[in-house]
């Protein structure tokens, strides 16, 4: 079942990202839990997941920013798409992306935006398949305070 994120998954969540990069789950601190509530109480701010037998197997997140520019409507950005490893294969972060696409409709966005640091030619079809490609815009990325 696809579904936007309650507060009660922060924890399926964090063991999930260790399938994207994560090397550990963050300490439970008052830092996570601030930006666990920002996100959670951001309407803009939408954490989409895919949750099987009780598990949450996908996830996707959909952020929708506000714009000046064509005709004042906003876009948005797609980030932090992962499966579990287990769980590859069958289709469920397509249904995140999905799900994602109905939410910028929704909101009248122009065009939605997700990168990648994969280079694997899997990961790069799935994404065109999924209704992206690479040919319009070219991304740059400047990291902050961290090691690349």
């Amino acid at each position: 079942m696809v579904r936007e994120a309650i507060k009660e998954d922060l924890d399926k969540i964090l063991s999930l990202y260790l399938y994207l990069h994560e090397e550990a789950i963050p300490d439970k601190d008052e830092h996570l839990k601030g930006v666990w509530d920002q996100i959670i109480e951001d309407s803009n701010h939408h954490l989409i997941v895919n949750e099987v037998d009780g598990a949450i197997v996908s996830s996707c997140v959909c952020v929708i920013i506000p714009n000046l520019t064509r005709n004042v409507r906003p876009y948005a950005f797609v980030e932090n798409v992962v499966t579990h490893a287990d769980h590859r294969g069958k289709g469920y972060a397509v249904q995140c992306l999905e799900y994602a696409k109905q939410i910028a409709e929704k909101e009248n966005c122009y065009k939605m935006m997700l990168l990648t640091g994969s280079k694997k030619p899997e990961t790069l079809h799935f994404y065109e398949k999924a209704g992206y490609n690479s040919s319009d815009k070219t991304a740059f990325i400047q990291w902050l305070g961290m090691e690349r």
